[in-house]
């Protein structure tokens, strides 16, 4: 699974013809970096790619005013092919990304549970104004008519996603001030033990 090659086949399959300015902005509208970590530069050089493996090719070139021309690309039937295969592999995943939350909670806590706690607390905080400006975010653009129902989809799961983590953190939180706390975190099962 690729998912930089995903979104260009992607929007190229369903928007038209672009140029690479044109992937790369409609990525950084929908802040492709955060949710998947697609940089700008890494859509470029997979467009490339793409070109070279003959699952797009340019259709021509544009030039607006005294910027740089822009090669316009559009899909072929083996890129549309392609997409399928990217989108099959990718649909399965539960959790694509590496969670470094859980390594530092297994084998790198610190000795000192309090200032893990305060940490904990801090990127509560974080976890918590992502969630605000996501929601925000996607209530705006709602507004302006601008996103498409799976797009509003995309959102919202990103927001629940961004609400479960904050459950967690309340969760972490009460017990770690709990009066009785343990030394480690005990699920209810081993708690009524």
């Amino acid at each position: 699974m690729n998912l930089s090659r995903l979104l260009i086949l992607g929007l190229l399959a369903e928007q038209g013809p672009m140029h690479g300015h044109q992937i790369r902005r409609t990525a950084a509208l929908t802040n492709a970096e955060g949710w998947g970590g697609i940089t700008g530069g890494a859509l470029y050089a997979e467009l490339r790619r793409l070109d070279a493996e003959g699952l797009v090719h340019a259709v021509r070139e544009e030039q607006v005013g005294r910027r740089p021309a822009r090669t316009i690309y559009e899909i072929t039937n083996d890129g549309r092919l392609e997409l399928v295969v990217q989108r099959d592999a990718a649909l399965p995943v539960i959790f694509a990304q590496a969670d470094p939350l859980s390594v530092v909670l297994l084998f790198a806590p610190g000795g000192d549970m309090a200032e893990l706690a305060g940490e904990l607390r801090a990127r509560s905080r974080q976890v918590q104004l992502q969630l605000d400006q996501m929601t925000a975010e996607r209530e705006r653009l709602t507004r302006l008519g601008l996103l498409a129902p799976l797009a509003r989809a995309a959102f919202r799961r990103g927001e629940l996603r961004l609400e479960a983590e904050l459950r967690w953190h309340e969760e972490f939180d009460r017990l770690f001030h709990a009066p009785n706390r343990p030394d480690r975190y005990e699920s209810d099962d081993e708690t009524e033990q």
